[in-house]
């Protein structure tokens, strides 16, 4: 899936070697002396399913956690991260990487070594700690930078819950984990975790035609026909053009496509809303963008309902 994901500035080519891991256990995740298991809103990622995880971040902030979960170092803080964001009751999902099995995530993050922790929120990694954290700093992570990452995914726009998981009796796999597909969405979701946007987006419109009321499938057909057009562009490039061509209706669309990705969601609307007030004759392509917007963010979102009604107005 390498330079298809949806998460500016990461790319899982590539591998790391990742050598001398130390203080090594036999016990299986989840068993007595062994590491914390899954469950709640804690996950275990894999190259298998990271794309969904990483697209989900669009919709709830992510806590990663790049760990070996056979070092026993590691499970104080695996265990005090996961009580924390369990405590949060889905404002945030710790997603957690073996590194020794999936280096290539590790590597799309820059990382030499573990633990690392990562937030992920709109598809863009910051960096929250490297190494084995003192007491101090475990504390102050939980305590303090926990909900201050969630306060930051609502200034980007991404303020959704995350999905509880049944934990279960033993193990973590990424396929005990993963949120339940409906069979209906199964072959759109298969095509979207490989990448294969385009394809999801037409497999969702079958799903559509079935059931039009189905408003899961609204939702993801909205969300991969615009990874269609725009997961992969230089969001450098797109800015560029849409500041030089300030009265060319694609490259207004084309930024407001960066925009949405990136989690900005009012600066999409807002853009897009702005443009429609002042060039009357582009108003159908705006509008049609803007309704399959419309469809990604939570209907109570408050931003959602004022663009709606912004809309309307410029319509009549």
């Amino acid at each position: 899936m390498a330079d298809k994901e949806f998460k500016p500035g990461i790319s899982l080519a590539g591998a790391v070697d990742l050598t001398a891991l130390q203080h090594q256990v036999k016990a299986e995740p989840g068993q007595a002396g062994g590491a914390p298991a899954a469950g709640g809103y804690v996950i275990d990622v894999s190259e298998t399913n990271f794309e969904s995880v990483v697209q989900s971040s669009a919709t709830f902030p992510i806590v990663m956690l790049m760990w070996v979960p056979t070092d026993d170092r590691l499970f104080p803080m695996a265990q005090a991260l996961g009580d924390a964001v369990n405590s949060m009751n889905g404002q945030l999902q710790l997603a957690r990487v073996d590194v020794a099995k999936d280096p290539a995530i590790a590597q799309a993050f820059g990382v030499q070594g573990a633990p690392a922790l990562f937030a992920l929120i709109g598809g863009r990694p910051m960096p929250i700690l490297q190494g084995v954290p003192s007491n101090e700093e475990l504390t102050q992570i939980t305590l303090q930078v926990l909900p201050q990452l969630v306060q930051v995914a609502a200034q980007a726009g991404v303020t959704g819950t995350a999905p509880y998981i049944e934990p279960s009796d033993g193990g973590t796999s990424a396929q005990q984990t993963e949120p339940q597909v409906p069979a209906a969405h199964a072959e759109a979701h298969r095509l979207a975790q490989s990448g294969d946007y385009a394809g999801a987006a037409a497999a969702y419109e079958q799903v559509l035609e079935a059931d039009p009321s189905d408003t899961l499938a609204q939702r993801e057909r909205a969300k991969a026909l615009l990874l269609a057009r725009s997961a992969n562009a230089d969001v450098r490039e797109v800015r560029e053009a849409a500041a030089a061509n300030p009265d060319d209706v694609q490259a207004q669309l084309a930024v407001a496509d960066v925009d949405m990705i990136g989690g900005q969601i009012q600066d999409a609307f807002s853009r897009l809303l702005d443009f429609a007030g002042t060039h009357r004759a582009d108003l159908e392509p705006v509008r049609q963008r803007l309704l399959e917007y419309f469809l990604i963010p939570d209907p109570s979102d408050e931003r959602l309902a004022a663009a709606r009604r912004r809309l309307a107005t410029l319509m009549y």
